[in-house]
């Protein structure tokens, strides 16, 4: 179905444009248009156009949310006729923006895209990227194990409407040292404390991937005042069961290949694990340091191939709107671990969808986490 789906990108109006914030929808998602009908105003640092449908057909998505800049020819819309499930739109999306990923990682695209940068924390170095800003509650986000804080390419722009939005290297991965003291929940929990010290954010959303999930938990544990609302997304610690042979075949894996094989584990659609991003997290995993810290971590969180933390005490006790995300089709922690939990937590099961829902699902990921925020937060 894809020779039926076509991209909407942020163009380019001129030689000098390297970027464009989307000022202002014209159309809706199901609304009928023509070749040459005004879809968009796009403001650039010189002066603010309006952008005109290149082809007839249904506007079916809106990728790009009002207010968000973005590299040129990144993806903000999509055009397909009303007959193409939404199943195979959001294959399309997801698709487009690993390789469009990938494609800007290598060098190939126009834009110049704002950095990471390197903080020093007590002894510990962090990488950390901040995008967006206003007066709303910020959010902070934190990865999973073996991960880093381009887990959240789909999301970080997109949740940075309003607010500040953090995400961080935890030690042991990424950019950041690759000490992690006895690799505890408790001590990235306590490492992320003292991070928000660090930036003086007295009070922050928390969303938390899967071991990442874990922390957050143990973060509203160790300091509750600090956690406005929690979205935990595939999280560990709701259960025992683990896959070992992502975890042990992450940790061991020194070639490509091997690593491309492992990190399939992680999503539903196999065809997004492509070798470049094989190739990305082989490159922090070389460091110094890296494989001895995840085998530390593995060992502390993961004892006898099995989960060691039991959070659902934590997440029973939890004072503050906590919400929930799951791929049905995860392979690595199994989906049955979100039942159970509290009447008042929300369960998003997302069906074929693996253990990464923010990469395959990215656009109802973020819909969620919008509205979660807006609603269940505000009124709590």
């Amino acid at each position: 179905m894809a020779q039926d789906i076509t991209p909407i990108t942020m163009p380019k109006f001129g030689l000098a444009m390297t970027e464009g914030k989307i000022a202002g929808w014209l159309v809706e998602p199901g609304a009928s248009i023509t070749a040459g009908e005004e879809l968009v105003d796009i403001e650039t640092s010189k002066i603010t156009n309006t952008f005109e449908s290149p082809l007839a057909g249904t506007f079916r998505r809106q990728v790009a949310a009002n207010g968000e800049m973005l590299p040129v020819g990144a993806l903000i819309g999509v055009v397909a006729d009303a007959a193409v499930p939404d199943a195979d739109i959001d294959a399309f999306i997801t698709r487009f923006q690993a390789e469009f990923a990938e494609s800007a990682g290598d060098g190939e695209g126009d834009a110049a895209v704002d950095e990471p940068v390197t903080v020093t924390v007590g002894e510990y170095t962090l990488r950390l990227h901040e995008r967006g800003e206003g007066d709303e509650i910020p959010l902070v986000l934190i990865h999973g194990f073996g991960g880093d804080l381009k887990n959240w390419m789909f999301n970080h722009a997109a949740l940075a409407q309003g607010r500040r939005v953090i995400a961080f290297d935890l030690p042991g991965h990424g950019g950041s040292s690759k000490d992690v003291g006895p690799g505890t929940l408790e001590f990235f929990a306590g490492v992320t404390i003292r991070l928000l010290d660090h930036l003086d954010l007295p009070r922050v959303h928390v969303m938390g991937h899967s071991l990442g999930g874990g922390i957050a938990l143990t973060l509203a544990r160790m300091a509750p005042q600090r956690v406005a609302s929690l979205v935990l997304v595939a999280p560990a610690g709701l259960g025992r069961q683990i896959n070992m042979d992502f975890i042990n075949g992450f940790i061991a894996a020194d070639r490509v290949r091997a690593l491309q094989d492992v990190l399939k584990y992680l999503v539903h659609d196999k065809s997004l694990i492509g070798r470049r991003m094989a190739d990305d997290v082989l490159r922090y995993k070389r460091l110094d340091g890296a494989e001895a810290a995840l085998r530390t971590i593995a060992a502390a969180c993961f004892p006898a191939g099995q989960q060691g933390d039991d959070l659902r005490p934590d997440i029973q006790a939890a004072d503050m709107p906590v919400t929930l995300i799951w791929g049905q089709a995860d392979e690595v922690l199994p989906a049955t671990q979100a039942e159970g939990l509290p009447a008042a937590i929300t369960r998003h099961m997302l069906a074929d969808i693996g253990h990464m829902p923010q990469l395959e699902s990215a656009t109802a990921v973020n819909t969620i986490v919008e509205e979660f925020i807006k609603t269940k937060v505000a009124t709590s």
